[in-house]
């Protein structure tokens, strides 16, 4: 069987290409895989995840990443939020 073009085409159609990040600072690539580790990925994956996430139009958060949003940042209680609010405001 012939084929007309090349089989390098991804799931979405289109060619996949590599990219690369050169010199990145150790601080950085630690942070990455901590976070990759978080959301159960490999570096790869979470790299692309960002790029992915920077590259969509601006939307709405739905409900439920704004509560997973919410218990990332570590607030464990009412009275956590409350304080914070009071912070800023008394900041202005």
């Amino acid at each position: 069987m012939r084929y007309a073009e090349p089989l390098f085409w991804s799931y979405y159609g289109a060619m996949t290409v590599n990219l690369s990040i050169k010199n990145a600072p150790d601080h950085v690539v630690d942070l990455l895989r901590k976070r990759a580790e978080r959301n159960h990925r490999s570096l790869q994956g979470e790299l692309l995840a960002i790029v992915e996430a920077a590259v969509q139009e601006d939307r709405y958060a739905t409900p439920a990443e704004i509560l997973a949003e919410v218990r990332a940042s570590g607030l464990r209680t009412h009275n956590d939020s409350v304080e914070i609010i009071r912070a800023a405001r008394d900041g202005r």
